[in-house]
Protein backbone atom coordinates (compact mmCIF):
# COMPACT_ATOMS: atom_id res chain seq x y z
CA UNK A 1 0.00 0.00 0.00
CA UNK A 2 1.95 3.06 -1.03
CA UNK A 3 -0.53 6.40 -0.43
CA UNK A 4 -3.15 7.08 1.65
CA UNK A 5 -5.84 8.01 -0.88
CA UNK A 6 -5.10 3.73 -1.65
CA UNK A 7 -5.96 2.85 2.08
CA UNK A 8 -9.26 4.97 2.12
CA UNK A 9 -10.27 3.15 -0.98
CA UNK A 10 -9.50 -0.36 0.27
CA UNK A 11 -11.85 -0.21 3.20
CA UNK A 12 -14.21 2.46 1.84
CA UNK A 13 -13.58 5.18 4.26
CA UNK A 14 -14.75 8.91 4.35
CA UNK A 15 -11.75 11.38 6.09
CA UNK A 16 -12.78 13.37 9.17
CA UNK A 17 -9.31 15.20 8.89
CA UNK A 18 -7.35 15.11 5.11
CA UNK A 19 -3.85 14.05 5.81
CA UNK A 20 -1.59 17.01 4.81
CA UNK A 21 0.12 17.57 1.34
CA UNK A 22 3.26 15.80 2.61
CA UNK A 23 2.30 12.79 4.12
CA UNK A 24 4.29 9.95 3.50
CA UNK A 25 3.23 6.45 1.95
CA UNK A 26 1.58 3.31 4.47
CA UNK A 27 3.83 1.08 5.10
CA UNK A 28 1.98 -1.87 8.20
CA UNK A 29 -0.11 -1.21 10.91
CA UNK A 30 -0.50 -1.24 14.51
CA UNK A 31 -3.38 -1.14 16.97
CA UNK A 32 -1.61 -0.53 20.09
CA UNK A 33 -0.31 3.22 20.26
CA UNK A 34 2.63 2.50 22.18
CA UNK A 35 3.75 0.27 19.43
CA UNK A 36 3.10 2.08 16.52
CA UNK A 37 6.29 2.82 13.53
CA UNK A 38 7.22 5.70 11.53
CA UNK A 39 4.56 4.69 8.30
CA UNK A 40 1.99 2.52 10.20
CA UNK A 41 -1.47 3.10 9.99
CA UNK A 42 -2.79 3.24 13.21
CA UNK A 43 -6.36 1.41 13.52
CA UNK A 44 -8.65 2.75 16.93
CA UNK A 45 -10.06 -0.61 18.39
CA UNK A 46 -12.03 -0.80 21.09
CA UNK A 47 -10.95 -3.72 23.67
CA UNK A 48 -12.36 -4.62 27.05
CA UNK A 49 -10.21 -2.40 28.99
CA UNK A 50 -9.27 0.96 26.47
CA UNK A 51 -10.67 2.43 23.54
CA UNK A 52 -7.93 2.95 20.67
CA UNK A 53 -9.60 6.38 20.12
CA UNK A 54 -8.44 7.99 22.87
CA UNK A 55 -4.59 7.68 21.67
CA UNK A 56 -4.64 9.30 18.30
CA UNK A 57 -1.98 11.82 19.28
CA UNK A 58 0.06 9.51 20.58
CA UNK A 59 -0.32 7.52 17.75
CA UNK A 60 0.82 11.00 15.15
CA UNK A 61 3.88 11.14 17.91
CA UNK A 62 4.79 7.87 17.04
CA UNK A 63 4.92 8.46 13.57
CA UNK A 64 1.81 6.80 12.03
CA UNK A 65 0.90 7.88 8.37
CA UNK A 66 -2.66 7.81 9.28
CA UNK A 67 -5.45 6.36 11.71
CA UNK A 68 -8.53 4.53 10.66
CA UNK A 69 -11.31 5.52 13.74
CA UNK A 70 -14.85 4.05 13.77
CA UNK A 71 -16.22 6.49 16.29
CA UNK A 72 -16.69 9.80 14.69
CA UNK A 73 -17.27 11.41 18.45
CA UNK A 74 -14.91 9.80 19.77
CA UNK A 75 -12.02 10.59 17.06
CA UNK A 76 -13.31 14.22 16.59
CA UNK A 77 -12.29 14.95 20.51
CA UNK A 78 -8.84 13.17 20.54
CA UNK A 79 -7.96 14.46 16.51
CA UNK A 80 -4.13 16.15 16.77
CA UNK A 81 -3.64 18.82 13.79
CA UNK A 82 -2.42 17.74 10.57
CA UNK A 83 -3.12 14.09 10.97
CA UNK A 84 -5.28 12.19 8.01
CA UNK A 85 -8.01 10.41 10.15
CA UNK A 86 -10.37 8.03 7.86
CA UNK A 87 -14.00 6.74 9.42
CA UNK A 88 -15.09 3.23 8.66
CA UNK A 89 -17.90 1.47 9.41
CA UNK A 90 -15.98 -1.49 11.18
CA UNK A 91 -12.07 -1.16 12.24
CA UNK A 92 -11.53 -4.74 12.16
CA UNK A 93 -12.70 -5.09 8.94
CA UNK A 94 -11.12 -2.27 7.71
CA UNK A 95 -7.88 -3.66 9.06
CA UNK A 96 -8.85 -7.14 7.23
CA UNK A 97 -8.99 -5.73 4.01
CA UNK A 98 -6.36 -3.96 3.92
CA UNK A 99 -4.63 -7.21 4.84
CA UNK A 100 -6.98 -9.21 2.20
CA UNK A 101 -5.36 -6.34 -0.63
CA UNK A 102 -1.93 -6.52 0.11
CA UNK A 103 -1.11 -10.29 0.21
CA UNK A 104 -2.79 -10.20 -3.14
CA UNK A 105 -1.10 -7.39 -4.68
CA UNK A 106 2.51 -6.43 -2.93
CA UNK A 107 3.20 -10.12 -1.10
CA UNK A 108 1.68 -11.72 -4.48
CA UNK A 109 4.84 -13.82 -5.08
CA UNK A 110 5.47 -15.09 -1.00
CA UNK A 111 4.88 -18.12 -0.10
CA UNK A 112 2.31 -18.68 2.59
CA UNK A 113 2.39 -20.95 5.58
CA UNK A 114 -0.53 -21.75 7.48
CA UNK A 115 0.23 -22.92 11.05
CA UNK A 116 -3.32 -24.14 12.41
CA UNK A 117 -4.15 -27.35 15.16
CA UNK A 118 -5.48 -27.81 18.86
CA UNK A 119 -1.98 -28.00 20.00
CA UNK A 120 1.33 -26.94 18.70
CA UNK A 121 0.36 -24.12 16.84
CA UNK A 122 2.60 -21.34 17.86
CA UNK A 123 5.70 -23.61 18.87
CA UNK A 124 5.32 -24.76 15.38
CA UNK A 125 5.05 -21.49 13.93
CA UNK A 126 8.12 -20.46 15.73
CA UNK A 127 10.25 -23.69 14.69
CA UNK A 128 9.29 -23.01 10.95
CA UNK A 129 10.42 -19.33 11.15
CA UNK A 130 13.53 -20.34 12.68
CA UNK A 131 14.35 -22.91 10.38
CA UNK A 132 13.79 -20.96 7.32
CA UNK A 133 14.97 -17.86 8.91
CA UNK A 134 18.62 -19.23 8.84
CA UNK A 135 18.56 -19.51 5.27
CA UNK A 136 15.82 -17.07 3.89
CA UNK A 137 14.24 -13.50 4.81
CA UNK A 138 10.81 -13.50 5.96
CA UNK A 139 8.21 -13.13 8.19
CA UNK A 140 6.43 -14.84 10.94
CA UNK A 141 3.55 -14.08 13.30
CA UNK A 142 4.27 -13.04 16.52
CA UNK A 143 3.10 -14.01 20.26
CA UNK A 144 0.36 -16.22 19.17
CA UNK A 145 -1.30 -13.70 16.72
CA UNK A 146 -3.66 -16.38 15.19
CA UNK A 147 -6.99 -14.64 14.92
CA UNK A 148 -8.45 -11.56 12.27
CA UNK A 149 -6.49 -9.30 14.10
CA UNK A 150 -3.09 -11.36 14.41
CA UNK A 151 -3.43 -12.33 11.08
CA UNK A 152 -3.99 -9.18 9.46
CA UNK A 153 -0.64 -7.17 11.43
CA UNK A 154 0.92 -10.54 10.44
CA UNK A 155 0.55 -9.89 6.82
CA UNK A 156 0.79 -6.21 6.83
CA UNK A 157 4.19 -6.64 8.42
CA UNK A 158 5.50 -8.78 5.71
CA UNK A 159 7.88 -6.87 2.37
CA UNK A 160 7.71 -7.73 -1.16
CA UNK A 161 11.24 -8.96 -0.95
CA UNK A 162 10.23 -12.00 1.81
CA UNK A 163 10.77 -15.33 0.75
CA UNK A 164 7.88 -16.44 3.29
CA UNK A 165 5.29 -15.22 5.23
CA UNK A 166 4.31 -17.90 8.23
CA UNK A 167 1.08 -17.12 10.31
CA UNK A 168 -0.79 -18.93 13.00
CA UNK A 169 -4.57 -19.36 12.02
CA UNK A 170 -6.90 -19.74 15.37
CA UNK A 171 -10.55 -20.46 15.67
CA UNK A 172 -12.87 -20.68 18.74
CA UNK A 173 -15.95 -21.16 16.57
CA UNK A 174 -17.26 -22.76 13.02
CA UNK A 175 -15.89 -20.98 9.84
CA UNK A 176 -13.05 -18.74 11.34
CA UNK A 177 -10.10 -21.02 10.12
CA UNK A 178 -11.76 -20.98 6.53
CA UNK A 179 -12.38 -17.13 6.47
CA UNK A 180 -8.88 -16.40 7.48
CA UNK A 181 -7.17 -19.30 5.19
CA UNK A 182 -9.18 -17.11 2.33
CA UNK A 183 -6.91 -14.13 3.39
CA UNK A 184 -3.93 -15.37 3.99
CA UNK A 185 -4.09 -17.89 0.26
CA UNK A 186 -1.35 -20.19 2.34
CA UNK A 187 1.19 -22.09 -0.45
CA UNK A 188 1.39 -24.79 2.60
CA UNK A 189 -0.89 -25.24 5.52
CA UNK A 190 0.09 -27.22 8.30
CA UNK A 191 -2.73 -28.65 10.80
CA UNK A 192 -0.25 -29.49 13.85
CA UNK A 193 -2.57 -31.81 16.05
CA UNK A 194 -6.63 -32.64 16.64
CA UNK A 195 -7.46 -32.23 20.09
CA UNK A 196 -10.34 -31.21 22.60
CA UNK A 197 -9.78 -27.75 22.15
CA UNK A 198 -12.36 -24.26 22.11
CA UNK A 199 -15.41 -27.44 22.51
CA UNK A 200 -17.62 -24.87 24.07
CA UNK A 201 -17.52 -23.13 20.54
CA UNK A 202 -16.97 -26.06 18.27
CA UNK A 203 -19.34 -28.51 19.72
CA UNK A 204 -17.50 -32.11 19.57
CA UNK A 205 -13.91 -33.37 18.24
CA UNK A 206 -15.83 -33.92 14.93
CA UNK A 207 -16.58 -30.12 14.66
CA UNK A 208 -12.19 -29.52 15.97
CA UNK A 209 -11.70 -31.89 12.98
CA UNK A 210 -13.97 -30.08 10.49
CA UNK A 211 -12.78 -26.77 11.76
CA UNK A 212 -8.95 -27.46 11.50
CA UNK A 213 -9.08 -29.17 7.75
CA UNK A 214 -11.19 -26.60 6.28
CA UNK A 215 -7.28 -24.95 5.85
CA UNK A 216 -6.53 -27.42 3.67
CA UNK A 217 -9.59 -25.92 1.48
CA UNK A 218 -8.33 -22.46 1.90
CA UNK A 219 -4.51 -23.81 -0.30
CA UNK A 220 -3.53 -21.65 -3.38
CA UNK A 221 -3.44 -23.45 -6.98
CA UNK A 222 -0.49 -25.86 -7.03
CA UNK A 223 0.23 -25.83 -2.70
CA UNK A 224 0.25 -28.61 -0.20
CA UNK A 225 -1.14 -29.49 2.83
CA UNK A 226 1.67 -31.03 5.83
CA UNK A 227 -0.84 -32.17 8.63
CA UNK A 228 -0.99 -35.17 11.29
CA UNK A 229 -0.49 -38.40 10.53
CA UNK A 230 -1.91 -39.39 14.02
CA UNK A 231 -5.45 -38.00 14.08
CA UNK A 232 -7.40 -40.94 12.16
CA UNK A 233 -10.60 -38.72 12.02
CA UNK A 234 -8.38 -36.00 10.13
CA UNK A 235 -7.40 -38.80 8.16
CA UNK A 236 -10.25 -39.55 7.03
CA UNK A 237 -11.70 -36.58 6.39
CA UNK A 238 -8.69 -35.59 3.70
CA UNK A 239 -8.45 -39.50 2.69
CA UNK A 240 -8.94 -37.99 -0.79
CA UNK A 241 -6.26 -35.13 -1.17
CA UNK A 242 -3.85 -36.10 -3.05
CA UNK A 243 -2.07 -33.13 -1.77
CA UNK A 244 -1.59 -33.84 1.69
CA UNK A 245 1.94 -35.17 3.60
CA UNK A 246 1.03 -37.06 6.60
CA UNK A 247 3.93 -36.74 9.41
CA UNK A 248 3.48 -38.17 12.46
CA UNK A 249 4.43 -41.31 14.81
CA UNK A 250 1.64 -43.62 13.01
CA UNK A 251 3.56 -46.92 11.49
CA UNK A 252 1.59 -45.94 8.42
CA UNK A 253 2.68 -41.95 8.09
CA UNK A 254 3.79 -40.54 4.49
CA UNK A 255 7.18 -39.15 6.88
CA UNK A 256 7.57 -41.41 9.97
CA UNK A 257 9.01 -39.79 13.47
CA UNK A 258 10.77 -42.46 15.09
CA UNK A 259 13.47 -42.91 17.52
CA UNK A 260 11.92 -40.34 20.01
CA UNK A 261 14.33 -39.66 23.03
CA UNK A 262 13.23 -36.74 25.05
CA UNK A 263 15.76 -35.22 28.11
CA UNK A 264 16.08 -31.87 29.81
CA UNK A 265 17.82 -29.91 27.71
CA UNK A 266 15.47 -30.76 24.79
CA UNK A 267 14.45 -33.60 22.60
CA UNK A 268 16.14 -35.95 19.68
CA UNK A 269 13.90 -37.90 16.71
CA UNK A 270 14.41 -38.79 13.67
CA UNK A 271 12.15 -38.03 10.32
CA UNK A 272 12.57 -38.66 6.67
CA UNK A 273 15.54 -40.46 7.04
CA UNK A 274 17.55 -38.11 9.14
CA UNK A 275 17.68 -37.46 13.18
CA UNK A 276 17.25 -33.91 14.51
CA UNK A 277 17.38 -32.45 17.92
CA UNK A 278 16.08 -29.21 19.19
CA UNK A 279 15.76 -28.00 22.43
CA UNK A 280 12.36 -27.91 22.81
CA UNK A 281 11.13 -30.24 26.33
CA UNK A 282 8.85 -33.09 25.63
CA UNK A 283 8.13 -36.09 23.32
CA UNK A 284 5.14 -34.62 22.02
CA UNK A 285 7.51 -31.77 20.15
CA UNK A 286 9.17 -33.94 17.81
CA UNK A 287 5.94 -34.02 16.13
CA UNK A 288 6.22 -30.16 16.03
CA UNK A 289 9.60 -30.29 14.83
CA UNK A 290 9.22 -32.44 12.09
CA UNK A 291 6.70 -30.33 10.74
CA UNK A 292 8.89 -27.56 10.40
CA UNK A 293 11.14 -30.09 8.75
CA UNK A 294 9.20 -30.70 6.11
CA UNK A 295 7.90 -27.39 5.00
CA UNK A 296 11.73 -26.33 5.00
CA UNK A 297 12.42 -29.10 2.55
CA UNK A 298 9.63 -27.64 0.40
CA UNK A 299 11.39 -24.10 0.43
CA UNK A 300 14.57 -26.16 -0.85
CA UNK A 301 16.72 -26.64 2.58
CA UNK A 302 19.20 -29.41 2.93
CA UNK A 303 18.37 -31.70 6.33
CA UNK A 304 21.62 -30.44 7.62
CA UNK A 305 20.39 -26.91 7.05
CA UNK A 306 17.76 -27.85 8.55
CA UNK A 307 19.18 -29.69 11.53
CA UNK A 308 21.63 -26.81 12.59
CA UNK A 309 18.76 -24.15 12.68
CA UNK A 310 16.69 -26.75 14.37
CA UNK A 311 19.09 -27.35 17.28
CA UNK A 312 19.56 -23.33 17.47
CA UNK A 313 15.38 -22.71 18.15
CA UNK A 314 14.38 -21.40 21.27
CA UNK A 315 10.74 -22.16 22.75
CA UNK A 316 7.83 -19.48 23.16
CA UNK A 317 7.15 -17.65 25.84
CA UNK A 318 5.46 -19.66 28.51
CA UNK A 319 5.61 -22.91 26.23
CA UNK A 320 7.37 -25.73 28.52
CA UNK A 321 9.51 -23.61 29.11
CA UNK A 322 12.30 -24.58 31.71
CA UNK A 323 13.31 -21.54 34.41
CA UNK A 324 15.43 -21.64 37.16
CA UNK A 325 13.80 -19.42 40.20
CA UNK A 326 15.94 -19.42 42.95
CA UNK A 327 16.72 -22.76 44.09
CA UNK A 328 13.57 -24.26 41.92
CA UNK A 329 13.23 -25.49 38.47
CA UNK A 330 9.71 -24.58 36.71
CA UNK A 331 8.39 -25.89 33.55
CA UNK A 332 6.26 -22.83 32.69
CA UNK A 333 3.43 -23.73 30.27
CA UNK A 334 1.41 -21.32 31.81
CA UNK A 335 0.14 -19.52 28.25
CA UNK A 336 -2.65 -22.32 27.67
CA UNK A 337 -4.36 -25.21 27.84
CA UNK A 338 -6.46 -27.66 27.18
CA UNK A 339 -6.36 -32.20 27.50
CA UNK A 340 -4.22 -32.86 25.24
CA UNK A 341 -1.32 -30.04 26.21
CA UNK A 342 -2.22 -30.56 29.70
CA UNK A 343 -0.91 -34.76 29.20
CA UNK A 344 2.25 -33.44 27.32
CA UNK A 345 2.63 -31.27 30.08
CA UNK A 346 2.65 -34.22 32.74
CA UNK A 347 4.56 -36.49 30.59
CA UNK A 348 7.58 -34.03 30.87
CA UNK A 349 7.60 -33.49 34.22
CA UNK A 350 7.04 -37.07 34.97
CA UNK A 351 10.41 -37.93 32.53
CA UNK A 352 12.39 -34.65 34.08
CA UNK A 353 15.64 -36.37 34.97
CA UNK A 354 17.44 -36.02 38.70
CA UNK A 355 13.60 -34.63 40.56
CA UNK A 356 14.46 -34.76 44.05
CA UNK A 357 10.48 -34.16 44.16
CA UNK A 358 7.73 -33.14 41.36
CA UNK A 359 4.94 -30.45 41.77
CA UNK A 360 2.04 -30.00 39.53
CA UNK A 361 0.64 -26.48 39.76
CA UNK A 362 -2.78 -27.24 37.36
CA UNK A 363 -5.30 -24.24 36.33
CA UNK A 364 -8.85 -25.03 35.19
CA UNK A 365 -8.64 -25.87 30.87
CA UNK A 366 -11.76 -23.13 29.65
CA UNK A 367 -13.99 -23.37 26.92
CA UNK A 368 -14.25 -27.33 26.76
CA UNK A 369 -18.28 -26.97 27.16
CA UNK A 370 -19.81 -30.59 28.69
CA UNK A 371 -16.90 -32.12 28.69
CA UNK A 372 -14.62 -30.73 30.67
CA UNK A 373 -15.39 -32.55 33.45
CA UNK A 374 -14.61 -35.80 32.44
CA UNK A 375 -11.32 -34.20 31.04
CA UNK A 376 -9.87 -32.59 34.65
CA UNK A 377 -11.20 -36.31 35.77
CA UNK A 378 -8.38 -37.57 33.38
CA UNK A 379 -5.87 -34.97 34.27
CA UNK A 380 -5.95 -36.01 37.53
CA UNK A 381 -5.78 -39.54 37.16
CA UNK A 382 -2.60 -39.13 34.81
CA UNK A 383 -1.45 -36.80 37.54
CA UNK A 384 -1.67 -40.31 39.85
CA UNK A 385 0.57 -42.16 37.97
CA UNK A 386 3.56 -40.00 37.90
CA UNK A 387 6.79 -40.82 40.07
CA UNK A 388 7.61 -38.69 42.84
CA UNK A 389 5.00 -36.61 42.91
CA UNK A 390 5.26 -34.27 46.43
CA UNK A 391 2.40 -32.15 46.02
CA UNK A 392 -0.31 -31.79 43.57
CA UNK A 393 -2.14 -27.71 43.41
CA UNK A 394 -5.25 -27.34 41.61
CA UNK A 395 -6.49 -23.91 40.87
CA UNK A 396 -10.17 -23.56 39.61
CA UNK A 397 -13.30 -24.96 40.28
CA UNK A 398 -13.21 -27.55 37.63
CA UNK A 399 -10.03 -28.46 38.80
CA UNK A 400 -11.51 -29.70 41.93
CA UNK A 401 -12.01 -32.86 40.19
CA UNK A 402 -9.12 -33.62 38.96
CA UNK A 403 -8.18 -33.18 42.72
CA UNK A 404 -10.74 -35.65 43.57
CA UNK A 405 -9.22 -37.87 40.69
CA UNK A 406 -5.83 -38.00 42.13
CA UNK A 407 -6.67 -38.77 45.58
CA UNK A 408 -8.75 -41.78 45.19
CA UNK A 409 -5.50 -42.98 43.74
CA UNK A 410 -2.92 -41.46 45.67
CA UNK A 411 -4.45 -40.62 48.94
CA UNK A 412 -1.27 -40.12 50.85
CA UNK A 413 -0.10 -37.54 47.75
CA UNK A 414 -0.56 -33.94 49.41
CA UNK A 415 -2.89 -31.56 47.68
CA UNK A 416 -3.99 -27.96 47.86
CA UNK A 417 -6.90 -26.62 46.06
CA UNK A 418 -8.03 -22.81 45.07
CA UNK A 419 -10.66 -21.54 43.21
CA UNK A 420 -8.05 -18.73 41.52
CA UNK A 421 -4.34 -17.90 41.79
CA UNK A 422 -4.20 -14.42 43.31
CA UNK A 423 -1.60 -12.94 45.63
CA UNK A 424 -2.44 -15.07 48.51
CA UNK A 425 -3.06 -17.88 47.01
CA UNK A 426 0.70 -17.51 44.57
CA UNK A 427 2.50 -17.09 48.42
CA UNK A 428 0.54 -19.94 49.78
CA UNK A 429 1.95 -22.80 46.96
CA UNK A 430 5.14 -20.75 47.18
CA UNK A 431 5.18 -21.60 50.97
CA UNK A 432 5.09 -25.66 50.26
CA UNK A 433 7.42 -25.62 47.24
CA UNK A 434 10.87 -27.04 48.73
CA UNK A 435 14.27 -26.22 47.47
CA UNK A 436 15.46 -28.91 44.79
CA UNK A 437 11.39 -29.11 43.41
CA UNK A 438 10.63 -29.41 39.83
CA UNK A 439 7.54 -27.75 39.60
CA UNK A 440 4.98 -27.91 36.30
CA UNK A 441 3.26 -24.43 35.76
CA UNK A 442 0.12 -25.25 33.37
CA UNK A 443 -3.57 -23.97 32.68
CA UNK A 444 -5.60 -21.99 30.74
CA UNK A 445 -4.62 -18.23 29.86
CA UNK A 446 -7.55 -16.67 31.43
CA UNK A 447 -6.14 -18.78 34.82
CA UNK A 448 -3.25 -16.21 34.76
CA UNK A 449 -1.00 -19.24 36.46
CA UNK A 450 2.45 -17.40 35.91
CA UNK A 451 1.46 -15.29 39.16
CA UNK A 452 3.38 -18.07 41.07
CA UNK A 453 7.00 -17.24 39.29
CA UNK A 454 7.19 -13.97 41.40
CA UNK A 455 6.07 -15.49 44.32
CA UNK A 456 8.44 -18.46 44.04
CA UNK A 457 10.99 -15.64 43.02
CA UNK A 458 13.85 -15.04 45.88
CA UNK A 459 13.62 -11.79 47.83
CA UNK A 460 15.94 -9.32 47.50
CA UNK A 461 17.97 -10.81 51.10
CA UNK A 462 18.12 -13.85 48.94
CA UNK A 463 15.35 -16.02 50.95
CA UNK A 464 11.45 -16.94 50.13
Amino acid sequence: MSTLSHVAEIVRGTWLAQPPPDARGVWGAAIDSRLVRPGEVFVALRGERTDGHRFLPDAKRAGASMAIVEDEAAARGAMPEGFGVLLVESCREALLAMAVDYRSSTLRGVRGVGVTGSCGKTTTTRLIDAVLGAQRSGTASIKSYNNDLGLSLTILGARERDAYLVCEVGSSGPGEIARLAGVLRPDLAVITSIGRAHLQGLGSIEGVVREKASIALGVAAGGQTIATADSPALRALLRDRPDVTWVGVADDADVRVCDIRSSSSGVTFRSGGAEFFTPLLGAHNASNAAMAVEVARRFGLNDAQIAAALANARPAEMRLTPMQVGDVTVLNDAYNANPESMLAAIGALASWPGAQRRVAVLGDMLELGPEGPSAHTEIGAALARVDRLGLGVFIGPAMSGARRALVARRERTPTLFARSMDEETALLVAGQVRAGDVVLLKGSRGMRMERLISALSPSPAGAR
